[in-house]
């Protein structure tokens, strides 16, 4: 398979001092998606931020400067061809992102901004509820 070029990836942050790159966790590595598709990139951010993700930016980079960035953080990647199979985001995330701890390292004034798990406001059956809407809608 010949890697594009360009492709597409999701940035947190996207041109501040506390960017980050979207991953996602298998097992006990991280793995960095790159979309040859720019749609399909959107699409994905869109379902992240209908699970209440911060907003991501979709940036075009060269594949082989994301390539080097995997190998020198110790990152897996995987190329997601335009017109696959509608990729979705894992139902489980993690608590509390890499660049959302640095950030609260250095702004240690300011309370943090994510509830945790245990005083939502909504029961897990009324979390499917409304997660099965939302499929609905895309």
């Amino acid at each position: 398979m010949i890697t594009p070029m360009r492709i597409f990836v999701l940035i947190f942050n996207a041109h501040t001092d506390n960017e980050g790159i979207h991953t996602v966790r298998v097992g006990d590595r991280n793995k960095i998606l790159m979309f040859e598709s720019e749609d399909d990139a959107l699409r994905f951010a869109l379902m992240l931020e209908a699970q209440d993700f911060p907003t991501p930016t979709v940036e075009a980079i060269d594949s082989e400067e994301i390539k080097e960035f995997c190998e020198s953080a110790g990152y897996d990647w995987e190329i997601v061809p335009e017109n696959s199979d509608l990729i979705i985001p894992p139902e489980l995330n993690v608590e509390e992102t890499d660049w959302e701890a640095e950030a609260a390292n250095n702004d240690s004034d300011y309370p943090e901004q994510v509830p945790p798990a245990a005083e939502t406001e909504f029961s897990e059956s009324e979390l499917d509820s409304i997660r099965r809407k939302l499929e609905g809608l895309l």
